[in-house]
Parts: C-alpha cells; structure tokens; sequence
C-alpha cells in the first residue's frame, strides 16, 4: 500500500510510453465487421471444443437481436462495421520466456514496465499483444500450491469442465446487453485464475493488454475463481496508441468468490482517446465472501463501465473504490452495481471523478437490495471535482430497496476547485498550477492507497500529465 504524499520524483512518465504504436506486423487479420464465417474461423483456429462454439454462435445471434445502448453515452460514431475483430501478431502464443516474444512486442511491453514489474512484486504476469496472449508464466512457488494461471483459451483445453462451468453463465450472461453478446462470439485471450481451496495467493498476479492495430478490436476474457477461503490480488493494466480512427474495446470480467474467499481486482485502463471502452466486469459472491474493486479510468474517447457485485451468500461483502478522469473529447460514464440477496450483507462504493477542457464524467449506479436481505448495509460516496466551467459531471444513482431492515447511507458532492484554495496554496510558495495538482492528489488520495506502489505512482503521474496546461 502507499499514499500520495510519499516521493514520485524519481517516476517519470512520458505520453509516448502509451500512444507510440509499432508497425503492424500481423500473421492474420481478419476482413472488417462481424459474420458467421468469421465467428466459425475464431473457433475452428483455436481448436476448441463444439459446446464452445455453440457459445460463440449464440453470442452472434443474440448480438444481432438486440440493439445498441441509447441510454448513455453516443456511441454514433463507433461503426461496429468498421472494427477488425481479430487479429494475431506474428509471434510464438503463451511462451515462458521473455526471449522468445519478437523484439517490437518486447519493446512496448518493457517500455510499459512489465518485465521490471514480474522480477520485482508479482507472483505472475500474462501480456497479450492484439487477440493473442504472447506471455505467460507464473511463479514456481505458486504453481506447488496448485495455483492455475493460464490464457483463457488454453484454459478451455486443459479445464474444460471448470471453464464450461463459469464461463459466462452464472455470472456475466450472455444477453445481458449487446456488447456482451458480441464478447461471447469474438472473445480471445485474457486469463483465466483458479486458486485452489485454503491457498492464500500473497503476490499479485498481474496481466496487461495492449491494442496495437488500426481499428482494432480486443475482446479478452478474464474469468477467475477463488475456491473457499482462499485469497487473490490481481491486477490488470490496459492500453492502445493514439489513432485517427476508432478502436473498440469490449473484454469481460467474471469473477467467482466462494465460501470464506476474498478476492481483490485492481485495474488501470489507459486506452487511447480513439478507443471506445465498453467493458463488463461481474462478481458473484457465496457466504463470507468478499470482492474489492479498485479502478482507475484515465483514457478513451468513451467509457461505459460498471463493475457489479452479486452478494448471493450471507455475511457476504463488496467494497469499491474508483476514479475516473475526463478530459478534452472524453466521455467518462462509470460507476458501480450491487445487488443484496443474502443476509447481513454489506457494500461500499466510493466514487470519484476529475474534468477539464470540456470532458464529461458521469457516476451510473445501482444498489439493489432484494425482499428477505435482513439486515443488509450500503453506503454510497460520490464525489467529483471540476477544474474548470467549460467541463461537466452527472450523477446518477438508483437505489431499488425491497428490504425494511436496509441500514443505507448516500453522500454525493461536486465542486470546483475554489479560488479561496488557490490562493491558500500560492501564499505558501506554490505556482498556480502546483495549487491545482496538489489539490487533485488530494482527492484522488483513497484511490492511490488502494493501490500497489508501482500502479499508485503511475496514477499520480498520468493525472498529472493531464493536468499540465490546465490553466487558463
């Protein structure tokens, strides 16, 4: 854990560690647009099994049943038409060794610190480069205990029983909306955590994707399963360069926490103001168990995320924590689900966000707490910070309590950083736009504590980054 007062001095980022793209160099890319040809070609190359290209095909079809979200967001200029769905790097999949990933990849890799990151905290990392995952280990020690560590699409062939089990059944269902009905039918990659009863997993586990093409596609699938009383800390980070066309990004999050387990998912996503981030990411939680969200949303032209918690067992508990920052041309719509059916549950959510330049951030939120939840808690922070009268924030909360014994508490504030404050700070010494950074770290400070050191410093400084030049 760390806090933003500690020294970042010796942290430095550049913009270019994350737009900079590298020449395409592809075995395979699939033509533009979505068919059934193309979801029968993902299969068939992937040698998987009939039940889950029957999965796939479904997916498809419910995909081109249902109709695009009007309710947030334009997504007007996102034409699904336009995006390649597919694509593999011409590189060796999952190898354990650095050495053999191709010099190009392992440049944009090592330029976004993963090799450092493996050898220095983690007890595992995955790295996946367009729709293919072209690194994989996880540590020796880890792997005694039974811990499984794998891309998901070796996954479907060393534990399809355990896979045919979760995958996108209980928890992320297949119709939930059409970008999951799409992720069902094109999802490749991602990774897939098994830890086995009673282990508790001390290192995070790491995995990082990054979206190199033009008017690409990524669609990985993170499915994680933590047995009883088991533990998990998991990270994952996300980029793609800077293009003049639009990519999209739709992966999808399960994550399984049984009896007693405790599960925490941690996530920095820095997508490219071109790319459309249209995520899903689900918990369901079984008696005692407890799932921790910590997310922070920086990139993209357009953000529609909300990582939802389902308190299925009794005593069971969600905690969230967010941040999202909007910029120039950047709609941010982010937020957090629970739903509360065992009893003597409880949740948290505490939100933030941050706009400039004319960004828009919204806070989309619902707590839902069902008929025969005795005894249920919630409390709701939503907090958000405008640095200037050009930028916009929303929120929007939903509270469905079915449940007369509900202890629910909700708290929402949005403000502008004040001049009375800018001028406290700069008769202390500070420049103006020091005043400002200083107050933004203030706020984001719950965020960075939640986070590991390495990811709590990149934080600070890419919101830094966005705030230079914000005077004015």
């Amino acid at each position: 854990m760390t806090s933003s007062t500690q020294d970042m001095s010796k942290f430095e980022i550049d913009r270019s560690t994350y737009d900079h793209f590298n020449k395409e160099n592809l075995k395979f890319r699939a033509a533009p647009g979505i068919s059934e040809k193309l979801v029968r070609a993902i299969s068939k190359d992937k040698d998987e099994p009939e039940w889950m290209l029957k999965k796939r095909l479904e997916g498809l079809k419910v995909f081109n049943e249902l109709t695009m979200p009007t309710w947030g967001p334009s997504l007007k200029k996102l034409d699904l038409n336009d995006i390649h769905y597919y694509s593999l790097p011409d590189a060796k999949s999952n190898s354990e060794s650095w050495e053999e990933v191709p010099d190009d990849i392992k440049k944009t890799f090592e330029k976004l610190g993963i090799p450092e990151a493996e050898r220095e905290a983690l007890g595992g990392v995955g790295a996946q480069y367009e729709s293919s995952v072209i690194y994989h280990k996880l540590k020796e020690e880890w792997e005694k205990l039974g811990v499984v560590f794998l891309d998901t699409d070796e996954a479907v062939k060393k534990y399809p029983e355990l896979v045919k089990k979760y995958f996108m059944t209980s928890c992320v269902p297949t119709r939930l909306h059409k970008f999951t009905a799409l992720h069902a039918a094109v999802w490749s990659g991602g990774t897939f955590i098994y830890v086995p009863k009673g282990v508790k997993v001390k290192a995070p586990l790491q995995a990082y994707f990054r979206m190199n093409a033009k008017k690409g596609g990524q669609f990985e699938h993170t499915l994680i399963i933590v047995d009883e009383d088991a533990e998990l800390q998991y990270i994952e980070g996300c980029s793609a360069p800077q293009y003049t066309a639009n990519s999209l990004h739709a992966g999808c999050v399960e994550i399984h926490v049984l009896k007693g387990a405790r599960a925490r998912y941690s996530s920095i996503e820095n997508w490219s103001k071109n790319t459309y981030n249209l995520n899903t990411k689900r918990a369901v939680v079984q008696k005692d168990g407890i799932i921790e969200w910590v997310n922070g949303n920086m990139g993209s032209a357009v953000t529609m995320l909300y990582p939802a918690s389902m308190l299925i067992g009794d005593n069971s508990k969600s905690h969230f924590i967010g941040i999202a920052f909007a910029g120039k041309d950047q709609n941010q719509d982010t937020g957090c689900k629970v739903t509360q059916i065992g009893k003597n549950t409880s949740s948290t959510i505490i939100s933030k966000s941050i706009s400039k330049d004319g960004g828009i951030t919204t806070y989309r939120g619902l707590l839902s707490i069902k008929k025969g939840a005795k005894n249920a808690k919630a409390n709701v922070e939503c907090d958000a910070l405008m640095i200037d009268n050009k930028s916009q924030s929303n929120t929007f909360p939903y509270m469905d309590v079915k449940e007369p014994t509900t202890d629910l508490a909700h708290e929402a504030t949005v403000g502008r950083i004040s001049d009375e404050q800018i001028f406290y700070l700069m008769s202390r010494g500070l420049s103006e736009e020091q005043a400002k950074q200083l107050i933004v770290a203030g706020f984001i400070e719950p965020i960075v504590k939640e986070l590991p050191l390495e990811y709590a410093v990149e934080l600070n400084k890419l919101i830094e980054l966005e705030m230079e030049g914000s005077l004015g």
